[in-house]
C-alpha cells in the first residue's frame, strides 16, 4: 500500500461523504440551484488567491529545482491563468468581475485558507503537500466519477465543471501530488508520517465543510 492509499484510507469516511453529498450530486445530475452554485463560484474565487499563496509557499521551501518550478508554474497558472477563467466562467452564470472583487469570505472559507496558507507558512513541504493532495485528488475523484455516472448531455448546466475535473490535465496534476507525497513520505519518520495524516484528514474535513458552506449558503450572521 502507498502512502497515499493510506491516507485515502484514512480519510474514507469523509471522502465518501462527498460523493453523497447534495452539492456534489446535484452537481452530477443538473439540479443543483443555481444560486448556491453562484455562491460556490464567489467563494472559489476568493479562496483561489491563498490557494497561490500556498504555491509560492511550497516553491519557496522545494530543495529540488523542478519540484520548485512545478510549483512555481502553478502558482503563475493559478494568477494568470485559472482566475480569468473563473471570472469567465462565472459570468456565464450571471456574476460580474466586479462583484467577484468584492466577495467577503465565509466563515468556512476563512477557516479552510487559513489553514491553507498557516500550514504553508510554518509547515514542512510534505505538510504543504499533504494538505494540498485532497483538493488535487479529490477534485479528480468527484469530477470522474460524475462524468461516469452523472448527466453529461447540453442538458446539465454544470457539464463544463464536470468535464474540468475529469480532464486529462487535472488527472496528470493529481497523480504529480500524490507522487510527490509518495516520495516525501518515504523518508519521513513515523511521527511525521502521523503529522501528514493529521494534515490530510483536516484539509479533507474542510472540503467537505466548503460543500456544507455552498449549499447552505452560509453568512456570518
Amino acid at each position: 500500500m502507498t502512502f497515499c492509499e493510506e491516507l485515502r484510507e484514512e480519510a474514507s469516511d469523509i471522502w465518501d461523504t462527498w460523493h453523497e453529498h447534495p452539492f456534489v450530486k446535484g452537481i452530477g445530475d443538473g439540479t443543483l440551484d443555481k444560486e448556491k452554485f453562484q455562491y460556490w463560484l464567489r467563494q472559489d474565487y476568493v479562496y483561489l488567491i491563498d490557494y497561490a499563496r500556498v504555491f509560492a509557499f511550497a516553491a519557496g521551501k522545494a530543495n529540488e529545482l523542478k519540484v520548485m518550478q512545478k510549483f512555481a508554474e502553478l502558482l503563475d497558472g493559478v494568477l494568470n491563468t485559472e482566475m480569468q477563467l473563473h471570472r469567465s466562467y462565472a459570468a456565464k452564470f450571471g456574476i460580474s468581475d466586479e462583484e467577484l472583487e468584492g466577495v467577503e469570505k465565509s466563515p468556512t472559507c476563512q477557516a479552510y485558507t487559513d489553514f491553507l496558507v498557516r500550514t504553508a507558512s510554518v509547515g514542512t513541504l510534505p505538510e504543504i503537500i499533504a494538505a494540498l493532495v485532497p483538493c488535487f485528488w479529490g477534485f479528480l475523484e468527484i469530477g470522474e466519477r460524475l462524468a461516469e455516472t452523472g448527466d453529461t448531455s447540453e442538458n446539465n448546466p454544470y457539464r463544463d465543471w464536470i468535464e474540468m475535473y475529469s480532464s486529462d490535465e487535472f488527472e496528470d496534476l493529481s497523480e504529480w501530488s500524490k507522487e510527490l507525497m509518495n516520495q516525501m513520505a518515504r523518508d519521513a519518520s513515523e511521527s511525521e508520517r502521523e503529522r501528514l495524516k493529521e494534515v490530510f484528514v483536516t484539509s479533507s474535513r474542510l472540503e467537505l465543510k466548503f460543500w456544507d458552506m455552498s449549499y447552505e449558503m452560509e453568512d456570518w450572521e
